[in-house]
């Protein structure tokens, strides 16, 4: 068993909190084709994918006060192996319908990697010390979103999309054992919470009250909703409107992660100087950037991989200073309602992303057009509730006074 503070579980940690991921960047490439095979529209093919951020955003919003109850461990394996059950019946569905209901399921059971491993990481470190290690834990769990589509292709195109959920369920019960063998249990025992009702709405109403909370959150889900709007609608731009061959698609996905891990450690690198505060707002105005930039050469007709993959992987570089900061952020004010802090965290930020998904399902116009508008108004719209919010509300430790130079 490995101490708390190890590198190894940090790195287990963040492959756990991979499984979020991975369930909806292996499977990209196969959009195309499930549409295809079921003779369904994009609308609905899209559905598997914002749909599952519902089901990923309500069991947060469980799995978080189960977890500052009886512990992380105990909630993380648990929805792993649900996880996997629903991933096999995603393989075995003939039918959109079918493969929605099952990718619903398999939301409920992979939400707890993401959610319990912020939580654990606010249980063992400082809110300062958490901002360093979850930017850490996001340019390791990068690599994942980095081969994944390139997988996803390879399988899809050899062996067909059933593989991809087949390849996901065994990932999901290989991590299920090494969270019950390798990693101790990171919540301390006087911080259990009680699992009344009202005790329940009593913290979450006391976690929602908080502006510094909401304002990091809403931040935070913003990005994230520029991210997952290019998840949404990649597939489509780059394989059916651009051409791309499918085995292909992960190669330009790629770029993208790069852009993202580029962004992790630099916030690493600035974090020896900086409050995350500062770090952060350096990140929004680089993704302001990048999204901007990719709609004014979607508004400029100017249609080919390039001018999607550039300005993306730039958005990235941003979201990578952002995400760890927000994180870090929404949790400081709440080390002994971690769990629940991070449920609502993570509903809200799915939820949102959600929204972005179904809009680029539902006015994609066949180009890269409303995919572009959707991430730059993300970016925008995130800029204004920091400015609005974080700006004046900063979390415990992340005020720029609080620093003393060495």
């Amino acid at each position: 068993m490995l101490t708390l503070t190890s590198v190894w579980t940090t790195i287990l940690l963040a492959a756990a909190v991979a499984l979020g991921p991975l369930a909806t960047d292996m499977y990209l490439p196969a959009l195309p084709q499930i549409g295809s095979d079921f003779g369904t529209g994009t609308d609905q093919v899209q559905l598997t994918l914002s749909l599952y951020l519902v089901g990923f955003a309500i069991a947060q919003l469980i799995c978080g006060p189960l977890a500052d109850r009886f512990g992380r461990k105990p909630i993380m394996i648990g929805g792993f192996v649900l996880f996997a059950i629903a991933s096999i019946g995603c393989a075995l569905a003939s039918n959109i319908e079918t493969l929605i209901l099952c990718r619903f399921l398999q939301a409920l059971g992979g939400s707890a990697g993401p959610v319990l491993g912020r939580a654990a990481i606010r249980d063992i470190y400082t809110p300062r010390e958490a901002a360093k290690i979850l930017a850490i834990l996001a340019s390791i769990m990068a690599l994942a979103p980095a081969v994944a589509p390139t997988i996803g292709g390879l399988l899809t195109a050899s062996l067909g999309w059933s593989s991809v959920f087949l390849a996901l369920g065994g990932y999901a019960l290989v991590m299920a054992v090494v969270v019950a063998f390798g990693i101790p249990e990171p919540m301390r025992p006087e911080h259990r919470q009680s699992l009344k009702i009202c005790s329940l709405l009593r913290n979450y109403r006391t976690i929602a009250k908080d502006i510094s909370f909401v304002g990091y959150t809403l931040t935070n889900a913003l990005i994230f909703s520029g991210l997952f709007a290019f998840l949404s609608g990649s597939s489509f731009v780059l394989i059916d409107f651009l051409g791309v061959p499918t085995e292909q698609f992960g190669l330009y996905f790629a770029c993208m992660v790069a852009g993202y891990i580029v962004g992790n450690l630099t916030a690493v690198r600035l974090g020896r100087r900086l409050v995350p505060d500062q770090i952060l707002v350096r990140g929004l105005i680089i993704a302001v950037a990048g999204g901007s930039l990719m709609a004014v050469l979607a508004l400029s007709e100017v249609f080919n991989v390039w001018a999607v993959i550039l300005p993306q992987a730039l958005f990235m570089i941003g979201t990578g200073m952002v995400l760890p900061q927000t994180m870090a952020g929404a949790l400081a004010n709440f080390p002994t309602m971690a769990g629940s802090a991070s449920a609502l965290f993570g509903f809200t930020q799915m939820a949102v992303a959600a929204v972005a998904g179904m809009l680029v399902g539902h006015l994609h116009d066949g180009t890269s057009l409303v995919m572009a508008l959707i991430i730059a108004a993300c970016a925008a719209l995130a800029m204004a509730c920091y400015l609005l919010l974080v700006q004046r509300y900063p979390a415990k430790g992340f005020e720029p006074q609080s620093i003393t130079s060495n």
